[in-house]
């Protein structure tokens, strides 16, 4: 039950992220400024995407999948 808690709250980690970015103009995502800071630009909000919309995301379904399936990952 836990995989399935954990897959449905990280799915709409990234999926609030995704709406942040989109419609909010990166307002909420403090951490974003502070990368673009210590990798440059580009670099900055690549690693950003990745680690705070894409992973959470891929996670997610992958917590979601493997509840029904009977797989226990954590």
């Amino acid at each position: 039950m836990f995989t399935l808690i954990f897959g449905i709250f990280a799915l709409l980690f990234g999926l609030f992220t995704i709406y942040l970015r989109l419609f909010k103009d990166s307002k909420g995502l403090g951490k974003l400024d502070r990368m673009k800071k210590a990798y440059g630009e580009k670099a900055g909000t690549i690693i950003h995407i990745v680690s705070y919309t894409v992973l959470p995301i891929v996670i997610g379904i992958l917590g979601i999948v493997g509840y029904f399936l009977g797989i226990d990952i954590f």
